[in-house]
This record gives structure tokens, sequence and C-alpha cells, in this order.
């Protein structure tokens, strides 16, 4: 099988384009993904350089990525909802770290992936499941937003930001957004009624009133601020600092769930939601890839393609 792996923890000079690597085992509740294209996120970085390597058991050689669109090759006997063929999109976090979504076959269990949205291709299916549940689980379960509420969506033109301003405005909360001024724009036509800027000191003297919850994609400084800028503290959501407990307010780490992968997808198609890719690259540019999302300023979504 042809991806991406490496033997050791380090930086991208680890990654290595293979074509020996074993097909993944397929047990009673997972799915064989024939990979289209995967998204690369954040915590390809993080898990690459070792800091997961206490919160997840690691096996090497290991595939990365966790973000997936493709078609199914074949199931486990106790898989029901899907069949070979059918379009799927998932974020495939598993209880362990190995086989990762940027090789020619992952396999996935059936709780990770939904089909995949007939309104995106496979590119910008792949970049929706981790940022996208992240944004939407923080947003409707952590801060519990609704018709009327005023929400604050630091960092708003990356991949999570993006998301959450366009799931913020289908919630029908106003939306108020940070971003430099070269991302208003984009921030704006992504459903935002305001956008500040973070360089033009703290957000709570920028706001004209209190907002009625905060999501915080920054930490440090932003999230230090972030008592100032909303009524109630325990509307504070952080998906980077724990320290938001202390002020608190909840801390998310996403979880793979199929009914909220099928609710994006469900709003993808109804148009409420859309995919900005920044740049697509090849599978064997996945060193690139993964170089440009530690840069941290990319406006959107980076995606790798096989097909």
């Amino acid at each position: 099988m042809r991806g991406i792996a490496y033997d050791s923890f380090g930086d991208a000079s680890v990654l290595r384009l293979r074509d020996d690597l074993p097909e993944p085992p397929v047990g009673p509740d997972v799915v064989l993904v024939r990979v289209h294209a995967a998204g690369v996120n954040p915590v390809d970085i993080g898990i690459r350089e070792g800091h997961l390597a206490g919160a997840f058991p690691h096996h090497f050689p290991i595939v990365p990525g966790w973000d997936v669109s493709g078609t199914v090759e074949r199931v486990g006997p106790a898989v029901v909802d899907f069949a070979p063929g059918d379009e799927v999109f998932g974020y495939v976090r598993r209880d362990d770290v190995q086989h990762g979504t940027t090789a020619e076959l992952v396999a996935a269990p059936q709780r990770c992936l939904a089909r995949k949205p007939e309104s995106l291709n496979f590119a910008e299916a792949a970049a929706l499941p981790l940022a996208g549940l992240t944004a939407y689980q923080a947003l409707t379960e952590a801060l519990d937003v609704g018709e009327g509420d005023r929400v604050l969506v630091h960092r708003a033109a990356g991949g999570v930001g993006f998301f959450a301003v366009q799931i913020a405005a289908a919630l029908g909360a106003h939306v108020i957004g940070t971003a430099s001024p070269r991302n208003h724009g984009f921030v704006t036509n992504a459903g935002a009624a305001e956008v500040l800027d973070y360089n033009a000191g703290p957000i709570s003297e920028q706001l004209t009133k209190k907002v009625d919850a905060v999501l915080d994609l920054v930490g440090g400084a932003a999230l230090g601020d972030a008592p100032d800028q909303v009524e109630d503290p325990s509307r504070i959501a952080s998906i980077v600092d724990p320290v938001v407990r202390d002020l608190g307010g909840r801390y998310v780490f996403v979880r793979p769930e199929w009914h909220d992968l099928e609710e994006l997808g469900r709003m993808s198609d109804a148009g409420q939601l859309r995919v900005a890719i920044a740049k697509a690259f090849p599978l064997e540019q996945t060193a690139a890839a993964q170089a440009l999302v530690a840069e941290g300023h990319v406006r959107g979504k980076v995606v790798v393609t096989l097909v």
C-alpha cells in the first residue's frame, strides 16, 4: 500500500513516501475506505512531534492524518450502515495512533464516518470533519448557542473559526469574528455581522458591549481577556487551552460522532456551510502541506489528494 509514514518522532523530515505499507486490518465494526483526500490539521504536527504520546498508544510506522473522504472498499461483518462503493467522509480518530488517512486505504471505525455531502467534492469533504466537528460541538454543546445570541469567535479566518462563524450564523446568532484586516472580507462572507482586528488592542475594549458566548481558538492573552468579553464566564469555550476551566469555562476536545457529521453534511447540502480550501497538495508533498499548516496563518483548510 502506498502512503506517507514515519518511524520516529521529529520534524517534517521524518515523513517518507512509501509503497510497502501493510494494508490496515479490518475488524468487525470497521470500514475500509479507499482514500480520495485527507485533511491536514495542527494536531498532525503535534502527533508527529510526540506531543500526544502520553494521550494515545503510538505504534510505528505511523501514517498521519485523521480527516478523510473516499469510497468504501469493504466492511467488517458487524457493519450495516455502509457498503462497498459508498462515498463517505469522516474523522478517523482511533483508540491508538498508527493507521492514519494519508495512505491509499484507511480502516475507520464505523462511528467515525458518515455519507459524503453531495454538494462537496472529495477535497472539500476531507477538509470538513475535524474542524467542522470541533466548531459544531463547541457551539452546540459547550456554549449552547441559539437564536439571538451574540457570539465572539476568535481567529475566525482559520480552519475551525471559518466553520464556527457559519455554524453560529446558521443557529441564528449574531456573530463577531476576530481576524487580521486582510481577512475581514473573508470572515464577513462567512456570515459574521462584525469583524474586529486582533492587532488593534484587547478585544474587550473593541466590543460595543459584552457578548453572550466566546469561542477561543487562540489561547494566551486572547483567552485571558475573555472574562471581560462575555456576560457569563461559564459561556467561554476553548479548544486550545485547558486554563479556560480556571475561568469557569469549558475545554473542548473534539470526538468522532456520526450524528454530528451527518448534521454538517446536511448543513453543507442546504447551503449553510461551505468549505474554503487554502491549498491542495499531492500525497508526495504531505510534508509541505504540514509545513503550511504549522505556519499558523492559513485561511481555510489544507488537504492532501490521492485521487
